[in-house]
């Protein structure tokens, strides 16, 4: 069986090369692995992802021509900088595993052997970008792209912008969400009698925050209807406000999150059509379905933007985006987009949300959001929109929950947004419209 640093190399190999995401990487490749070695993976790749340009600039001294190295002695290089750099592992052992890795791949063990060591002798008089070239000293060491620093920083300032990177690699709070806000004290009360350590979320009234994620949490999960699900994707749900008896389109539903959410708060009570086109995610969202018991909800496989399935009091397009608000949680984000990419998500964004727009009734209520920070994705797509479709105004949200996010452009739209560095929760944009009577 091959060691837990070959499964981590070989993870990254298929996340850079072939574009898996990691959880997919790492499910496929850690079966065998103990909850033990299963961590000290994970804790390997996603802080190779979440650092990887930083490794790369520590490297870059050392190697002539990185450009030339096989990707897999160049992974295999990064995973041990990484552990030489954040984790407490002995040097000398994770020198010479990197070294007999490279049997396994043609590659170059004398390469690396005198890499590491050279690290080693010299990582101490390392120096980090001048922080006088500031979209170079924040890209690098942050690891983010310099096209996404650059409008960060026309956006935010210096300060922010560097305050919204390292929040986006510091790792998240596992969080929960209850069945309803009767029963959360409830369960943390039975949470503290069996040692796991949690408490409310700020601002969802049916969030949990978990330390770290104990393996008695699996049956937890199933015992009271529990749903891992970040803080600001919860609120998105309060902001759609469903109540007992409407008929509620959650046009993109998988994994279910939202939808189960929805049901929840309608006391399972109305209906609630969940569509989603990917067939791959239908069958995660059929399974939380059933997990949490849920009859109101019907599930539609297709496309949207070409069913007709009458009219809805209140919608949720919670649309494909670029995930740039999710990065602390899928740090692989960050290679995977470029800013004309953003366009391209806002144009798929904007025809989406004209499609589903079609489906409310009149003076009926939908939300569009997403995980994403970009205006490109959510301010931008929503003005076009109601240029578009002036029958569409903006509302605010029903209670005073939502207030602590509320954000206006010049003209005076509301939005709703939230950020890893301010909040503590994943960036999300969200938008309340109405269609007028």
């Amino acid at each position: 069986m091959p060691s837990t640093r070959h499964i981590a190399v070989t993870a990254l190999n298929k996340i850079f090369n072939k574009g898996i995401k990691p959880k997919e990487a790492l499910d496929e490749l850690s079966g065998d692995l103990d909850k033990r070695d299963r961590a000290f993976l994970m804790e390997i790749v996603y802080g190779v992802l979440r650092y990887r340009d930083y490794l790369d600039y520590m490297l870059k001294d050392f190697l002539k021509k990185p450009s030339g190295l096989l990707q897999n002695t160049l992974n295999n290089l990064r995973t041990a900088v990484y552990q030489l750099k954040y984790m407490r592992a002995p040097e000398w052992a994770v020198v010479n595993e990197a070294v007999n890795l490279e049997r396994f791949s043609e590659g170059k063990r004398s390469l690396v052997n005198a890499v590491l060591r050279n690290f080693l002798r010299n990582k101490d008089q390392i120096e980090d970008p001048s922080k006088d070239n500031t979209v170079d000293y924040i890209s690098i060491t942050t690891s983010h792209p310099k096209w996404l620093v650059k409008k960060w920083i026309k956006r935010f300032g210096y300060d922010e912008t560097l305050a919204l990177a390292e929040a986006n690699n510091k790792i998240p709070p596992v969080v929960l969400r209850v069945e309803s806000e009767k029963n959360r004290e409830e369960i943390l009360k039975e949470f503290a009698g069996k040692g796991i350590e949690a408490h409310s979320t700020e601002f969802s009234p049916v969030g949990i925050v978990l330390k770290e994620f104990p393996a008695a949490l699996e049956s937890e999960l199933l015992t009271h209807k529990l749903f891992i699900q970040d803080e600001a994707a919860q609120l998105v749900t309060y902001l759609l406000n469903p109540q007992s008896g409407e008929r509620v389109l959650d046009a993109c539903a998988a994994p279910g999150g939202k939808t189960t959410h929805i049901a929840q708060m309608m006391k399972d009570s109305g209906e609630v059509t969940a569509v989603e086109s990917e067939e791959k995610r239908l069958k995660q969202l059929e399974e939380n379905v059933l997990r949490l018991g849920l009859k109101s909800i019907k599930i539609v496989h297709g496309d949207v933007k070409s069913l007709d399935m009458g009219r809805f009091d209140k919608i949720l397009l919670d649309a494909p985006c670029s995930s740039i608000g999710v990065i602390r949680r899928n740090p692989d984000v960050k290679y995977r987009h470029s800013a004309k990419d953003l366009l391209r998500f806002g144009e798929n964004q904007k025809s989406m949300l004209n499609a589903v727009s079609r489906l409310l009734k009149t003076g009926g209520v939908m939300v569009y959001s997403v995980c994403s920070t970009e205006p490109e994705e959510g301010e931008n797509v929503v003005i076009s929109f109601l240029q578009d479709n002036p029958d569409f105004s903006i509302i605010k949200g029903d209670d005073d929950l939502m207030g602590p996010f509320e954000a206006s452009d010049k003209d005076g739209h509301l939005f709703y947004r939230t950020f890893p560095h301010r909040h503590d929760m994943d960036g999300f944009f969200a938008v309340r419209l109405k269609k007028n009577e």
